[in-house]
């Protein structure tokens, strides 16, 4: 994969421009599959939404046809992927890797099928087990205070999440199957 300094669009994009009236739509509708996709590139949280607009912006500011949201979406990711690796030359090897395991799990809808499955898996985990990964993921979810909460040591809360990461990896492959 080579650098577009560009970032233009295939010609198979380009027809008209894209309404700034639909550009809030677009957004809502994306921004979440595509900021997904730049965390599984390796983008820190630092960064993402500096790199979700200028996404966005390349979009707005380009010629492109809106022809489904498959088109749309497969242009999001091409521009977020270089607009990724203008800052991370470096890391070219892992986005390609990266970019290919989207490709095969995520890339029809953006991960909203993982994230359903997720959903249902949670729910039928043990009531204490489900509030466990819940507060140990929230963004303020700090393993020393958690592991207090529920009475464990962060070696044990450590512990917990292994196991229960396992479970629901493989409760979302059955359900993804």
């Amino acid at each position: 994969m080579t650098l577009d300094p560009s970032l233009a669009p295939s010609p198979s994009m380009t027809p008209s421009p894209i309404e700034r009236d639909a550009a809030a739509a677009l957004v809502l509708r994306h921004r979440a599959a595509i900021g997904r996709y730049l965390r599984v590139l390796g983008a820190r949280a630092d960064e993402l939404d500096d790199l979700l607009q200028e996404t966005f912006l390349v979009l707005l500011d380009r010629p492109f046809v809106v022809a489904g949201d498959g088109q749309t979406r497969a242009f999001l990711r091409t521009t977020a992927r270089q607009l990724f690796l203008r800052r991370h030359r470096n890391l070219l090897p892992q986005v390609e890797a990266a970019d290919a395991v989207w490709d095969r799990r995520c890339g029809d809808d953006g991960g909203d099928a993982h994230l359903d499955a997720l959903e249902h898996c949670l729910q039928t985990l043990p009531a204490r087990s489900r509030a466990l990964v819940l507060e140990c993921y929230e963004p303020d979810g700090v393993r020393g205070e958690v592991a207090q909460r529920f009475g464990l040591s962060v070696e044990g809360v450590k512990t917990a999440l292994r196991r229960l990461r396992t479970a629901l990896r493989a409760c979302i492959e059955r359900r993804m199957q």
